[in-house]
C-alpha cells in the first residue's frame, strides 16, 4: 500500500455528499456487486482478498480525516468529518462493515451477487456505498482479466485436444503475458498480471507474480525464458543479424532450455529461411533445447501460418505426423505469435491451422494490451447497487432500480443468499437445506476467510 494512500479520498466526489441524502431513520444498508452481462463468457471472481489486505486491514487515521476535510470542503462544499471521527474514536479507525463473498476462483455463467456488503454499526450506514468506487474497481478489473485469460485457455485447449498428443502438458505455457508496458499503471500490471496467472504459468509481467506472492501465498507463480527484443537484434546491424541470433543461441540455448528471438527486424521470411533454417540450423538441432521464432508484424493468420509452413519444409526443419494426423515441427523449433493477439485472432489462427492439418503444438501466443488493457467495466457490465435498507425497528426493506427505458440496468433487491444446485443461483430467502456460499470475508477490520493461489487455480481449471 502506498504510504500516501487515503481511503477517504479513494472515492467519486459526489460520495462525500451522500451521508446527508439517506432517510434520517436509516440504520443499515446492504449493497452487492455483480456482472450484469457475461458476454457469453464464464466470469471468474477474483481480487477481493488483495483489496482487503492492501487497504481495509489498515485503520484510518486523524491525518486521513484532516487531509480529506481539506480537500472536500473547497472541492464540493461538504464532508462527513463527524462520521469519520466517530469511526476513529469508536472503532479505532477500522471500518464497521461486513463483506460477504462467494469463494475467489468461483466461475459463474449467470448474473449473481458475487459480493455483499453491510454496515455492522447502525450509526454508519452511509459507509456501505461510500466504498463503491474502490471496491467495485478492485473486483471488476481482475475478474475481467481472469475471465479473458480463462476464455483464451478454453479456445487453445479445444484445439490442442483435437490436434495435439499431449494437450494437458502443453496448455500451461500456451499464452504468455506481454502486457506490463501496455497498461495504464504499475498497479494495473500487478493486478491484471496476477489474474492471468490463475490460468497460465507463462508471463513477463513480473508485477503480477509479486502480487500473488504478496496477497495469495504464492511461491513462484510464473516462469519466463530468455528472449530477444528488437534493440538486441538491430544493435548488431542488418548485415550482422545472423550473429545476433547466433549469440543468443550460444548463450542461452542449451539442453532442455528454451529461448525466443524476434525475427522480423528486417525481412521476416528471409531471416527464417536463410538464417534460422540454414545458417543456424545445426546449432538449433544439436542444442537439445527449443528455439522459438517470434514474428512481430504482418497480417493474421497468414504471416504466422506461412512461417510455420516455411519452417516445415523438408530442406529446413521438416515435420512429423502425430497420432491425430497433424503436422508437428521437431521439438527444437517452435513459433510464438505476440502481435495483434486477442480471443478472436487466437481462434482465427488455430482454426486455419487445423484446416491445414497443422497441430496447435507448433505455436504459443503472447498477449499484451488485449489481455490487460482492452477491458473496461462494461466488458461484463460490473455494477454495485443498493439492494436493501433497514430503518428504525424494521426488517430489511428491498430497494431496487428498474429504468423503464433500459431493462438491462434493473437491479436486484433484498438481502442475498447464494446456493449451488446444478449451478450457482441466488435467493432472497434462507434455505436451511443448502449452504449459503456468500461467506463473511471481512468484518470490523479483520480478514475472516482467506484463499490461497493453489485452490483458486484448481477451482477455475479448464478440462
Amino acid at each position: 500500500m502506498s504510504k500516501n494512500y487515503n481511503l477517504l479520498l479513494d472515492v467519486d466526489s459526489y460520495k462525500a455528499s451522500h451521508y446527508l441524502q439517506y432517510p434520517k431513520s436509516t440504520r443499515f444498508l446492504n449493497a452487492y456487486v455483480e456482472p450484469r452481462d457475461l458476454n457469453n463468457h464464464e466470469v471468474v471472481f477474483f481480487g477481493l482478498q488483495a483489496f482487503i489486505k492492501n487497504y481495509l486491514l489498515n485503520p484510518i487515521t486523524h491525518s486521513d480525516i484532516v487531509e480529506a476535510e481539506n480537500f472536500f470542503l473547497p472541492h464540493i462544499g461538504t464532508f462527513n468529518k463527524l462520521g469519520w471521527s466517530e469511526i476513529l474514536e469508536k472503532h479505532n479507525g477500522y471500518l464497521p462493515i461486513e463483506i460477504q463473498a462467494i469463494a475467489e476462483g468461483s466461475v459463474v455463467n449467470k448474473s449473481i451477487p458475487l459480493v455483499q456488503i453491510t454496515n455492522t454499526d447502525p450509526h454508519f450506514p452511509w459507509l456501505v456505498t461510500y466504498l463503491e468506487t474502490a471496491l467495485l474497481r478492485a473486483i471488476w478489473y481482475p475478474s475481467s482479466v481472469a475471465t479473458i485469460s480463462r476464455e483464451a485457455k478454453k479456445i487453445i485447449l479445444r484445439f490442442l485436444k483435437k490436434t495435439s498428443d499431449n494437450p494437458n502438458d502443453e496448455i500451461g505455457f500456451k499464452l504468455h503475458d506481454f502486457g506490463a508496458r501496455g497498461v495504464s499503471s504499475y498497479e494495473s500490471s500487478r493486478i491484471g498480471g496476477a489474474a492471468h496467472l490463475l490460468s497460465f504459468f507463462g508471463s513477463d509481467t513480473v508485477e503480477g507474480a509479486l502480487f500473488l506472492k504478496d496477497f495469495y501465498h504464492a511461491d513462484m507463480p510464473s516462469l519466463s525464458i530468455p528472449a530477444s527484443e528488437h534493440s538486441t537484434i538491430i544493435s548488431w546491424g542488418e548485415s550482422n543479424e545472423k550473429n545476433a541470433h547466433e549469440n543468443i543461441m550460444k548463450t542461452f540455448l542449451t539442453e532442455e532450455k528454451t529461448v525466443a528471438s524476434v525475427i522480423d527486424s528486417y525481412d521476416l521470411f528471409e531471416t527464417a529461411e536463410k538464417i534460422i533454417s540454414t545458417d543456424l540450423k545445426n546449432i538449433i538441432e544439436s542444442s537439445k533445447g527449443t528455439f522459438v521464432a517470434r514474428p512481430d508484424s504482418g497480417i493474421l493468420p497468414d504471416t504466422v501460418i506461412d512461417l510455420i509452413q516455411l519452417l516445415m519444409k523438408e530442406e529446413n526443419f521438416g515435420f512429423y505426423i502425430n497420432s491425430k494426423g497433424y503436422k508437428v515441427l521437431p521439438e527444437c523449433i517452435r513459433v510464438i505469435q505476440g502481435d495483434g493477439v486477442d480471443l478472436t485472432s487466437i481462434e482465427l489462427i488455430l482454426n486455419k491451422m487445423e484446416e491445414l492439418k497443422l497441430s496447435a503444438s507448433n505455436i504459443a501466443f503472447g498477449m499484451g494490451g488485449g489481455l490487460l488493457q482492452k477491458v473496461n467495466r462494461d466488458t461484463y457490465s460490473f455494477a454495485m447497487k443498493l439492494s436493501a435498507i433497514k430503518q428504525d425497528g424494521e426488517n430489511w426493506i428491498p430497494t431496487y432500480k428498474n429504468p423503464k427505458n433500459d431493462n438491462s440496468k434493473a437491479s436486484k433487491k433484498g438481502y442475498f443468499y447464494v446456493y449451488k444446485d446444478e449451478d450457482l443461483y441466488y435467493s432472497n430467502t434462507i434455505n436451511e437445506d443448502k449452504e449459503n456460499l456468500l461467506k463473511t470475508i471481512y468484518k470490523n477490520g479483520k480478514l475472516v476467510k482467506e484463499y490461497h493461489l493453489d485452490e483458486i487455480k484448481k477451482a477455475i481449471e479448464v478440462n
